[in-house]
């Protein structure tokens, strides 16, 4: 899918801006704060229905407005426009019909961000890294959304009851849920396991293409499915998670293991390093959804991904994303330097913005 032309209203710091773009390389230069990183995320909200920085639509809003609007108009005569009022719920509409769910929405326009914020998939909570798997999956797989909301729910039921204080959960209710836990989640397992298995292969040769085979890494997928049927699983601890007042096993404990020369990657690696494996691990999922996606090819937005890198893997990952495997690239960048890089070593069509407070212009 390719965005020709953005428009954007009352979007964060934004008042107002339509921008005509590139099919291939859209590169944003200006200082820290300016917006750069806005623009970025008017276009996530246009793919995911939301945020990627805030997931409260009103905060989104320009501070003295009462809506924002967003508009993107792609190939294939595609026109998606998402705007809400004050006080009122969103509107997300393709083509000028609204859809009924926002589910329908989700995979139409594939998108993989990478952003300065991934470091918590290495730093942060197991949350963060289920996030990541489900995420992608998401985008192909609607079947998956819906097992994982059945999972949810009957979780959240299960907790409910472990937590009464008054009396004794329904044994016979906590059968029922536990059995729905146990159903829903051994198929969002499945689903994860086949991801993280075609995956691993595909971080690997970038991480290796950026590092210049520097570092061997790793990547596994720990789950309490692995240990047996999940209902005998779940069940065998009721009375430890009764004590406790939640589930203490399921796949919403799932987790991805990051490795550097078989040690973990959190108290192993350098900031570079670090930085390098969640590009890698990002760019293998911009290539896993290329391939699962029979309609197009994602979007990739580069959010200030050069920091903290040295010279060798700056010019690594220009080769990469300069090549013909990827398609449209949105790039935000403080240094004119990094992105001269780029576009000098491509003979590609390119457009070039300058931001400052929140106004977007032509270079």
């Amino acid at each position: 899918m390719i965005l020709r032309r953005l428009s954007i209203l009352n979007y964060k710091n934004i008042a107002e801006a339509t921008l005509d773009l590139s099919p291939k390389m859209n590169c944003f230069i200006g200082h820290n704060g300016v917006g750069k990183t806005n623009v970025l995320d008017a276009i996530y909200y246009l793919s995911f229905c939301r945020s990627q920085q805030n997931p409260v639509d009103s905060q989104v809003m320009r501070h003295d407005a009462d809506f924002f609007m967003l508009e993107g108009e792609y190939d294939e005569d595609v026109i998606i426009h998402a705007g809400m009022k004050r006080g009122t719920k969103k509107h997300f509409k393709r083509n000028k019909k609204e859809y009924k769910r926002l589910s329908e929405h989700i995979g139409l326009i594939p998108l993989v961000v990478v952003s300065p914020g991934d470091t918590l998939l290495i730093e942060g909570g197991s949350e963060e890294r289920r996030r990541l798997m489900d995420m992608v999956i998401a985008q192909y797989d609607h079947s998956y959304m819906e097992a994982l909301t059945r999972y949810n729910k009957a979780l959240l039921q299960r907790n409910t009851l472990l937590k009464m204080e008054d009396r004794e959960p329904d044994p016979e209710v906590m059968d029922i849920l536990e059995e729905q836990m146990a159903e829903e989640g051994e198929q969002i397992y499945r689903k994860r396991a086949a991801f993280v298995e075609e995956l691993v292969p595909v971080f690997q040769y970038y991480y290796q293409e950026i590092s210049q085979n520097r570092e061997q890494v790793g990547l596994t997928y720990v789950s309490h499915c692995q240990r047996g049927p999940l209902l005998d699983v779940i069940r065998r601890d009721r009375m430890k998670d009764r004590a406790v007042g939640y589930s203490l096993h399921g796949v919403h404990r799932d987790d991805l293991e990051f490795t550097l020369s078989g040690h973990q990657m959190k108290r192993e690696g350098s900031q570079g390093q670090n930085k390098t494996y969640v590009i890698a691990l990002k760019l293998a999922q911009f290539e896993f959804l290329k391939r699962t996606s029979s309609r197009t090819t994602p979007l990739l937005l580069l959010d200030d991904i050069f920091d903290k890198l040295d010279a060798d893997r700056v010019e690594q990952i220009v080769k990469l994303v300069s090549g013909n495997d990827f398609g449209q690239i949105f790039i935000t960048d403080t240094n004119r330097e990094h992105l001269d890089q780029i576009l000098q070593s491509s003979s590609f069509d390119y457009k070039l913005f300058y931001v400052e407070k929140g106004v977007v212009s032509d270079v």
